[in-house]
């Protein structure tokens, strides 16, 4: 799957970031979702034409439950955040129930 130990950093692309913030949550605090050790990442098989997709769930510091699909560029050591959204209820009954 993914090495973490390999990611140097995040990628960000203006318009997403824009679109983010629409969602109420700032760069910053959808990076945060990446140090949760209880991180859960599932490949997006429907969306990975292209080039591979996932799905993360985690949490913030302040306890809120994210959203984040993303894809990893740069020989696979840096995370594109595509969207980020809060959890809704039934992936936070997966989350919950995984961790």
């Amino acid at each position: 799957m993914i090495d973490f130990h390999a990611i140097v950093g995040f990628q960000w692309d203006e318009g997403n970031a824009r679109e983010n913030e629409r969602h109420g949550v700032s760069q910053g605090e959808a990076e945060e979702v990446f140090f949760d050790g209880r991180l859960l990442v599932v490949a997006d098989m429907q969306h990975s034409m292209q080039e591979p997709r996932y799905h993360a769930l985690g949490m913030t510091l302040d306890s809120r439950h994210l959203h984040i699909m993303f894809t990893l560029r740069d020989s696979m050591t840096r995370i594109r955040v595509i969207s980020v959204r809060d959890m809704h209820r039934k992936e936070k009954a997966i989350y919950e129930q995984a961790v």
